[in-house]
């Protein structure tokens, strides 16, 4: 018996399927930083599922001349879609993917005079960004990030 019940998380949702939930753009709020932040992050689905979140699912708003500082996302994988700029240490241009593995230090860098608009979509129910003091450095403490 106890079988069963371990199988009804992936047995409930084909029984009795949710509704599609929808994030409206208007109703995107910042999550860290305000709007007049470098990096601006707006969560759009997250919490509504214990296996990915879309940031975890975020749209990331990158102003001009800016950059995060150096991360990773601990065991979390992270897609991300360029939706509109050109940015990050690997060049990524409108339309194009990127996918980051566990534990992968990474930079969101936007060097243009535009704003760059990056989607992007984690593993886990919600995002977990570790800060660190750089590349293959030690976790930043929360009141030393930019």
């Amino acid at each position: 018996m106890s079988g069963f019940f371990s199988l009804l998380p992936d047995l409930l949702p084909m029984i009795m399927p949710s509704k599609v939930q929808i994030t409206k753009a208007s109703d995107l709020a910042a999550q860290r930083d305000g709007k007049d932040a470098a990096m601006i992050r707006q969560g759009a689905v997250i919490g509504k599922s214990d296996r990915m979140c879309a940031t975890a699912s975020i749209v990331l708003i990158a102003k001009p001349h800016c950059s995060s500082a150096v991360h990773h996302h601990g065991e979390q994988e992270t897609i991300i879609y360029a939706a509109s700029g050109k940015g990050m240490r690997h060049e990524l241009s409108p339309g194009d993917f990127a996918f980051i593995p566990p534990w992968t230090e990474h930079q969101e860098i936007n060097q243009t005079d535009e704003n760059v608009v990056w989607i992007l979509i984690r593993s886990g129910p919600e995002p977990v960004v570790v800060y660190l003091t750089g590349w293959g450095g030690d976790e930043a403490k929360a009141d030393s990030i930019d």
